[in-house]
């Protein structure tokens, strides 16, 4: 009998949050499921790791399936490091983080602690995939995702990836019949327009709040954001190779 598949689960949301709950019920349907992600939330921490303070990375019993569980004090880039080399005695052969509340599309994938989980799995040479839904709510409804995050998940583990890319799905919030299906797309070109909501405490200290708006300077047709406004779940490869390549021949003829 073939071997199940060992699969890495982890998040930016919590341990607790539904969308990791739901990953967890879908991985065990296809392979031996083990799970360390954070003990509170840390969305938009990016690839922070923890370097001021002690790490804690305890088991947990959240519910009665057969996966094994680990919550641990850092950040969702700090759950890998310590998943590969305090906890797993061999190398997943996958790792998927999220299910995320929200989107992690366009410029969002810089600052996003679900996919920076799944890119330093991909630095130490696990294939990865972030999951996100377009729905912030905590109590979200994952249950029209979950067919085709099985779905993009066997086809990953069939085909592989290549060294250095990992995989940032972004799913519409639709009902299940209302999603289109999937379309391979790149990154749109997109920014936040930050704003910072001053005030005063009680006390007379000065402090903000930041807000802001996504603006998409990006038209393409085959970005991202258009997907997603379409009705699409996006697949965005992304590499954490961030040298600009086609930079380099101009550099070498500056007089450095």
């Amino acid at each position: 009998m073939q071997e199940r598949p060992l699969i890495l689960v982890t998040n930016d949301d919590g341990i607790t949050a539904p969308g990791i709950r739901a990953l967890i019920r879908i991985m065990n349907k296809i392979g031996e499921v083990v799970v360390v992600a954070p003990d509170s939330p840390q969305s938009g921490m990016g690839h922070a790791i923890t370097v001021d303070n002690v790490l804690t990375c305890n088991p947990i019993t959240i519910d009665d399936g057969p996966q094994l569980e680990y919550t641990c004090s850092g950040t969702p880039a700090d759950c890998i490091k310590m998943a590969v080399s305090e906890i797993l005695n061999k190398k997943p052969d996958l790792c998927v983080s999220g299910i995320n509340h929200g989107s992690n599309s366009s410029i969002n994938v810089i600052y996003s602690g679900t996919m920076s989980a799944a890119i330093e799995a991909g630095i130490e040479g696990i294939p990865a995939i972030g999951f996100s839904l377009l729905d912030f709510k905590w109590h979200a409804d994952f249950k029209p995702a979950e067919d085709f995050v099985k779905n993009i998940t066997l086809n990953t583990l069939l085909n592989g990836l290549p060294e250095g890319v990992v995989l940032n799905v972004n799913i519409p919030n639709l009902k299940k019949e209302e999603i289109k299906g999937t379309k391979i797309c790149r990154q749109a070109m997109g920014v936040w327009k930050e704003d910072f909501d001053k005030r005063k405490s009680p006390f007379g200290k000065e402090y903000y709040w930041l807000s802001g708006e996504f603006v998409n300077k990006d038209k393409g047709q085959d970005t991202d954001v258009w997907a997603l406004d379409n009705g699409f779940i996006s697949i965005v490869p992304v590499q954490f190779d961030l040298t600009a390549h086609h930079m380099i021949q101009k550099l070498n003829s500056w007089e450095l």
